[in-house]
């Protein structure tokens, strides 16, 4: 059990002034595994006051300086990477051995990248008669998301203090305890009074509030689009800066010249990542029609190695979902696909055999979907598959853009000219080309309804500056 009964303010461990305690369920087992306090409007109160009390300082500190709390906090990550990993396996489902190199592994690397992105940065340029000046932004709330709780969190929360803008976090109510674990290694970092905030809570009361508050300067928010509609609507009314980073429903081209078999254990593996609960998953799987028997056979071999099992077990490579509500929306959705007439290749919305605990969904593959059926156009969030047919690389592409997703993507081809060609021409924030991997330098976020701004790298910290020009008369 990890039980915080305290939120984190003003550099100080506070009880909420509700005096309520949110529960965070294990989803494997179903049972209480630890609680976190339910924040106010009084608590948000309080950690935007603190924020902004501590903004002149923060603001003013050399870069250099800011730059080296961060590499205190990568160290403190490092150091509790095991635990980390341990209690998000247990929260979100990621099977162990995925969660100690993406769950814990990678929001320390991203840590090291802004600590090391303080000795490069230029803050100042000279152009022309102008000096131009690149400041924080002012407090900034992070509003972040389950399926990956401390990258998230990282991706917000190590950009913005290098910019010089103090932080009010606030994590998902389903997976907030690696957050907790943060605010930890920040106290014990020593990060000035004010400079990070943590305040867990319902999105509807935390999130909304912070959203509203005339004292935030800055909203960056992952999660879904609704949600992300109703907090930039929210934020408007103060002619806030926001930055969304949404849903997706992304898809993958398999060009008529690619290795097959490569293609399809690439694009499952793209879709069954975190049991499907990843915005980026390459959840439309796009093939020639002259293809489209070889395909359904490959997938039936490939998608027999996805069996659902205890995250905790090494052998296991897709978990359970978050929770029940979840495993029941997915559920539904496969359902949708069947009666909408798909054709059902692997899986189902029956629950997986001896897996009668835990919030588990069969692997599901459908084929012979069309762009028009519910399970082509929705966000499902789940490990869930639809193969759409095309008739050549025109065709592809206007079907890969029809959505009003645009977060990645991706071309399977033996040609990387062609598979280049292709990429360009799809409407999407990323495109991975032959399963390349993951650059945490590179830009993330997506085109339409897939959110504004992005994360990651250079473009990440950009997020949280402005801009000023100083004029010289010579």
């Amino acid at each position: 059990m990890k039980n915080y009964d305290k939120l984190f303010i003003d550099g100080q461990w506070l009880p909420s002034c509700s005096g309520k305690s949110i529960h965070i369920i294990h989803a494997t087992t179903e049972q209480v595994m630890g609680q976190v306090p339910e924040g106010t409007l009084r608590d948000v109160e309080l950690a935007v006051a603190a924020a902004r009390t501590a903004f002149t300082s923060w603001a003013a500190t050399p870069v250099t300086t800011r730059g080296g709390f961060l590499d205190k906090l990568h160290q403190g990550l490092v150091a509790r990477a095991e635990e980390i990993a341990q209690t998000i396996s247990a929260e979100v489902g990621m099977p162990l051995k995925l969660s100690r190199r993406i769950q814990a592994g990678l929001p320390a690397a991203v840590m090291s990248s802004y600590a090391r992105l303080a000795e490069d940065y230029a803050f100042e340029e000279r152009l022309g008669n102008s000096l131009i000046l690149r400041e924080p932004v002012g407090v900034a709330a992070c509003i972040t998301p389950w399926n990956y709780p401390l990258h998230q969190v990282v991706a917000k929360v190590a950009p913005a203090l290098l910019a010089g803008c103090p932080v009010v976090l606030k994590p998902a109510s389903e997976a907030p305890l690696s957050a907790f674990i943060l605010a930890e290694i920040a106290h014990e970092a020593g990060l000035p009074p004010g400079v990070f905030n943590l305040v867990s809570g319902p999105g509807r009361e935390v999130g909304d509030a912070l959203a509203r508050h005339p004292l935030v300067d800055m909203i960056s928010f992952t999660g879904s689009t609704s949600t992300g509609k109703n907090l930039a609507a929210a934020a408007a009314a103060t002619v806030k800066r926001v930055s969304l980073e949404l849903g997706g429903k992304s898809a993958a081209i398999i060009l008529d010249d690619a290795d097959l078999p490569a293609a399809v254990k690439g694009v499952l593996a793209a879709c069954f990542l975190n049991s499907g609960q990843t915005c980026s998953a390459h959840t439309r799987m796009l093939v020639p029609e002259t293809c489209y028997e070889e395909v359904k056979a490959l997938i039936a071999e490939a998608a027999a190695t996805y069996l659902p099992g205890d995250p905790f077990d090494d052998k296991t490579r897709i978990g359970p979902l978050v929770s029940a509500a979840q495993r029941e929306m997915v559920r539904e959705y496969i359902r949708k696909g069947i009666a909408e007439g798909a054709e059902l290749l692997v899986g189902g919305p029956e629950p997986p055999e001896g897996l009668e605990t835990g919030f588990f969904v069969k692997p599901t593959v459908f084929g012979r979907v069309t762009p028009d059926m519910t399970i082509a156009r929705d966000e499902i969030f789940g490990p869930v598959l639809a193969v759409l047919t095309y008739t050549d690389e025109d065709d592809a592409v206007r079907i890969a853009n029809d959505s009003i997703y645009g977060l990645s993507g991706g071309v399977w081809s033996a040609d990387k000219i062609r598979a280049e060609r292709v990429a360009r021409r799809m409407r999407t924030g990323q495109v991975d080309i032959n399963g390349a991997p993951f650059n945490l330098m590179a830009p993330f976020g997506g085109y339409k309804q897939s959110g504004l701004g992005r994360e990651l790298g250079v473009f990440g910290l950009e997020e949280f500056l402005e801009i000023k020009a100083v004029q010289f008369k010579d």
